[in-house]
């Protein structure tokens, strides 16, 4: 494995972050702490407790998991797009770089500017809400396992895109969606039955649980479902840019 060719395409999309610093990080964080201001402080204080959990604590977890989710989805996408929209995606293409070192690269770039995200959201959270973290060793499990996996999403709609817009178009119109209604701002056993039946089919919830039973050790669903579902959808990510390798799927176009 060329260990050199993976530090250069990973440190020179860790500069690009850097170069673009308020809209990478503080954007993110800023949006984060108004959702904080608004539905923990404002909306929380007049909330009951759900399963034993103030409502201020209780969407912590989910917040972040929307911004995880979106994050990294953006931060891979644009980090193949652009290669592709300047023309320099035929340099990576020509030279001796194996996908799996390619994919070292711009989804470790990605997922470590998530994980620095979530951290960064974390910690402001804690700046206005009272929380604890009952499992921190699948806190980071979760935390790492999700960056990964929806940087690998956001690396295959960079390559599927062919215009700015379509880079916007799955996360805010099918992500963004489905993590609203995945339980970030609510249980799902507050649901009525048919409604929290329909919500299991949502990919979102299981990833919202996994992160909140990490901080409480409560969740809707099954944690064992959690994890294989996310590590599932992982492993069909990865096919997915394996056969993009293969066949160059409008990596050439």
């Amino acid at each position: 494995m060329n260990v050199h060719a993976i530090k250069a395409i990973y440190f020179f999309e860790m500069h690009r972050t850097f170069r673009t610093l308020m809209q990478s990080i503080a954007t993110p964080v800023l949006s984060t702490s108004l959702y904080f201001i608004v539905f923990g402080s404002a909306i929380g204080s007049r909330m009951v407790e759900i399963g034993g959990i103030s409502y201020a604590a209780f969407i912590v977890p989910g917040l972040i998991m929307m911004s995880l989710l979106t994050e990294s989805i953006s931060n891979a996408s644009f980090g193949i797009y652009l290669p592709k929209w300047s023309g320099t995606i035929y340099e990576l293409l020509s030279a001796p770089v194996s996908f799996i070192e390619a994919i070292c690269g711009y989804v470790g770039a990605a997922a470590t500017k998530s994980v620095i995200l979530g951290t960064l959201m974390l910690i402001t959270a804690r700046c206005f809400v009272d929380f604890e973290i009952v499992h921190p060793v699948w806190m980071v499990v979760f935390l790492v396992l999700t960056a990964v996996t929806f940087s690998l999403f956001g690396f295959i709609i960079g390559v599927w895109a062919d215009g700015f817009e379509k880079l916007q178009m799955i996360p805010m119109m099918i992500v963004m969606p489905l993590t609203f209604l995945g339980g970030s701002f609510y249980s799902i056993d507050m649901l009525p039955p048919f409604w929290r039946s329909v919500s299991l089919f949502n990919p979102v919830v299981y990833l919202v649980n996994g992160f909140r039973w990490s901080f409480y050790g409560k969740s809707d669903v099954d944690i064992g479902l959690s994890v294989g579902m996310t590590a599932g959808f992982m492993v069909l990510c990865l096919v997915v840019v394996w056969w993009i390798f293969r066949t160059g799927y409008k990596l050439k176009s």
